[in-house]
């Protein structure tokens, strides 16, 4: 190591160090502040409320990595557009999720390819000009789609634990309904006992209550559903409800035949990927576990003809 790598490790720990430094100065609660905080989640505990309040540390990462999100920030109006809606189907619904989400877009955005030039630098690497560029430009749009990545897998786990939960919240709405109660009330206790099976789900139905609660309707409510979850089955659930409730059927057979589609589909799913495991093990059989047995069962063998049958051959 010559004296200019040693250099370049030295500023490295030293810019590390100042940045921690300052980060843990300025994220760091107070004392006061958070005895104060336990104080008022302790009365939220006693009171069965539920605190939706930020943390101190992450309002002030908010306030200090604000400018940041501005520089990858689309323009106004994205709030109604379908990014928001995004948003809402992967359970981000506080006002902080977009800032930190532009913000690890334009961190990573500039961080990875100052990473692999530092990288180049300190290890002495040559890249040709075209080559360099490349990488440096490849290395800028995966920082720049990452969080899309995560994103995207957010919504889709989260949906598939939706869709995997919903059939037996509606074997429990049928229950209640079928029992006497209305659906606005089977809603709401179908969510307090979902908070056991799928807290995603319960969380959802919950959510309903407290807006018919509020005083909206059963039919902005439930389709408020359908847009934050963004499930497709939901979607059709609610549909079959509203048109259920204008012209007067009844909910609990509606209720019934959605929920014999919703199992049924379920069990496709489960089959089909059932079904894939046998395509999906041919590859590591072939490549991992086959190597190895012929290995075990044959490498035996070849010794002993290496040993044995090969010298008599060579007389």
């Amino acid at each position: 190591m010559n004296t200019i790598q040693m250099i370049y490790l030295g500023l490295i720990f030293f810019t590390v160090f100042v940045v921690a430094l300052l980060i843990l100065t300025q994220i760091a609660p107070h004392p006061l502040q958070s005895r104060l905080q336990l104080i008022k989640q302790g009365d939220s505990v006693d009171k069965g409320l539920q605190s939706t309040e930020e943390p101190a540390w992450v309002r002030r990462v908010i306030n200090l990595t604000s400018p940041i999100a501005k520089l990858s920030l689309p323009k106004e109006g994205w709030e109604k557009s379908q990014l928001r809606i995004r948003f809402m189907n992967a359970g981000y619904r506080s006002d902080s999720a977009p800032v930190l989400f532009f913000v690890a877009k334009t961190l990573l955005t500039f961080a990875l390819p100052g990473l692999f030039a530092l990288y180049v630098i300190i290890s002495g690497a040559t890249f040709k000009p075209n080559s360099f560029l490349f990488m440096m430009l490849g290395l800028a749009a995966l920082g720049y789609f990452l969080p899309n990545i995560f994103l995207a897998r957010r919504i889709a786990y989260r949906k598939r634990e939706i869709f995997e939960s919903f059939p037996d919240a509606m074997d429990l709405i049928i229950v209640c309904v079928e029992a006497g109660l209305g659906l606005d009330a089977a809603l709401a206790r179908v969510g307090e006992e979902m908070h056991v099976r799928s807290p995603i789900l319960g969380e959802e139905l919950h959510l309903i209550n407290l807006e018919l609660r509020a005083g909206s309707s059963r039919e902005r409510a439930l389709r408020n559903l359908a847009l934050r979850t963004g499930v497709e089955d939901i979607d059709t659930l609610v549909a079959m409800l509203v048109q259920s409730d204008r012209f007067g059927t009844s909910v609990a057979d509606s209720l019934r035949v959605h929920a014999d589609n919703l199992r049924t589909k379920r069990r496709l799913l489960a089959e089909e990927v059932a079904a894939k495991i046998a395509v999906k093990l041919l590859f590591p059989l072939i490549f991992f576990i086959f190597p190895s047995m012929l290995l075990v069962l044959l490498g035996p063998a070849f010794i002993s003809i290496h040993h044995v049958l090969l010298p008599a051959l060579s007389r």
